[in-house]
């Protein structure tokens, strides 16, 4: 048996934990659906630069007749991609993460990306593991790929470190708001971290209110959390409570689209909860156009 064969997830052929040589044809799948894969991508195109073991997670593939047709990153939050068109091929491919993710145990917060792959998945867990907090099952996934329909907020800018003493409080009363908890764990805790990584590397954009006379707070802000295959993902994307109302998240999300496809990735996409009409609107508004749908289950 060679060393692709070495790590089958049940004892059949099809479904594995792969390896370094097996990220090009990884990134090929994911490619099928740039917009679909971009958590899952960004992952894989951080492992072709380190290796799969400094990724912060593992990488599993579900191949036929040698061909990888599917894959799920597992790390921190859980993101199948199975670009395959119903039929009992993806089945298996299902079948085999979940029979994989059942042997390990949770160790995910989440399980997101394409919703029927994600819904498919948590239907083989949902007995196995421990009970989901929420599941966000229809979740629109839109993309803008033009100049915005409206005109961009000039004072929409990208954040700075030396800005961190009020960036971070609005990225946690926004993550707060979105999820139900706190995602604070104090100097140096992984939310910290991130929030600091996305400022230092100009994926972190705010309107700080600036008046005279006035303590500097963020008034509007979003990041790209995650930049891959040419796609980037808006995540965060919050107004301050007190200014809710002036559409400022419509002209703000067009200052972050143009900013984004003049120096980031050409294809700008989000993922929104259904439910959520302001915000579909609002990005309506700017020219975003839903191309698929998305879901999240929430531990």
């Amino acid at each position: 048996m060679g060393p692709r064969r070495a790590m089958l997830l049940d004892g059949r052929a099809g479904g594995r934990v792969l390896g370094d040589d097996d990220l090009a044809p990884a990134l090929a799948v994911c490619a099928q659906d740039a917009v679909a894969a971009v958590l899952a991508t960004t992952r894989v195109e951080a492992a072709t630069r380190s290796g799969l073991r400094a990724a912060g997670g593992a990488l599993w593939g579900f191949e036929q007749d040698g061909e990888l047709l599917a894959l799920c990153w597992a790390g921190a939050n859980l993101v199948p991609v199975v670009p395959i068109a119903g039929g009992p091929v993806r089945e298996r491919a299902l079948d085999a993460f979940a029979m994989l993710a059942r042997s390990q145990g949770r160790r995910c917060s989440s399980i997101v990306g394409d919703a029927p792959a994600v819904l498919g998945l948590w239907d083989r867990l949902r007995n196995a593991w421990p009970g989901a907090r929420e599941l966000r099952p229809d979740q629109p996934s839109m993309v803008i790929d033009h100049t915005p329909l409206v005109a961009p907020d000039t004072q929409v800018r990208r954040s700075r470190l030396d800005e961190l003493d009020v960036v971070l409080p609005a990225c946690i009363r926004m993550f707060t708001e979105e999820v139900g908890y706190s995602p604070a764990s104090g100097p140096g805790g992984p939310y910290e971290t991130r929030v600091h990584g996305l400022v230092a590397a100009g994926r972190s954009f705010v309107r700080l209110d600036e008046r005279a006379g006035v303590r500097s707070h963020v008034v509007f802000k979003a990041e790209l959390g995650a930049v891959a295959g040419g796609v980037a993902q808006v995540q965060g994307v919050w107004v301050t409570p007190e200014r809710r109302g002036e559409r400022l998240s419509e002209r703000g999300m067009a200052a972050v689209v143009e900013l984004t496809r003049a120096e980031v990735a050409p294809v700008v996409s989000l993922y929104v909860n259904s439910y959520n009409e302001r915000a579909l609107a609002a990005y309506r508004a700017v020219g975003f156009r839903q191309v698929g749908t998305y879901a999240t289950v929430l531990f």
